[in-house]
């Protein structure tokens, strides 16, 4: 018998995989931006159409929600056609708080695509990119460490003993080393 659809796994690298259900609403994700230069006859597909000039032409200077796909495309480090800013939960205040504690914070709450979408952020020219990926890094480990004791406490005793107490201090406290980030984005 076969399945009417056979799930795909999101893309693990620089590119989405559009074959993945998750891929595709992750780059549906909104992502605030600058217009550097006029864009004409984008007016009405972004649903600015009053606000626009004369032919549908977004002007320069223009605050713009857009889909993460739609900045990819446009988004040139060269001809500066877009600026992209961060999203507010991958900003130095938000960091601050993941690397303080991060179990307050909801990840699905603030986006179902964090890990993801940080790491297609990354696409992107950032000063903060280096600090971006340290946290994403992060967390994952983080999230990973405190699903591993989860997992641990609702099984059965497996073949593996290990000191409860030293991985919840090793997942607080553990920092790992430095990665290097170019400059260059990665696609």
């Amino acid at each position: 018998m076969s399945e009417a659809y056979f799930p795909v796994g999101p893309g693990l690298g620089p590119e989405e995989n559009f074959l993945s259900l998750d891929d595709i609403l992750m780059s549906q994700e909104k992502l605030p931006s600058r217009a550097e230069a006029a864009l004409p006859r984008l007016a009405a597909v972004l649903g600015k159409g009053a606000g626009a000039g004369q032919g549908n032409c977004l002007p320069e200077g223009s605050k713009l929600e857009i889909p993460l796909w739609l900045a990819k495309g446009l988004y040139d480090h060269k001809r500066r056609i877009l600026s992209v800013e961060l999203p507010k939960t991958y900003k130095e205040g938000w960091r601050t708080v993941f690397s303080a504690d991060a179990n307050v914070v909801d990840l699905h709450k603030m986006g179902p695509y964090y890990y993801g979408f940080g790491f297609q952020l990354l696409n992107f020219d950032n000063p903060e990119n280096p600090e971006i990926a340290q946290t994403i890094l992060q967390l994952g480990i983080y999230s990973f460490l405190l699903s591993l004791m989860w997992a641990r406490r609702t099984s059965r005793p497996g073949p593996f003993i290990y000191n409860e107490h030293l991985l919840t201090v090793f997942a607080a406290s553990w920092t790992p080393p430095k990665i290097p980030i170019t400059k260059t984005p990665l696609h």
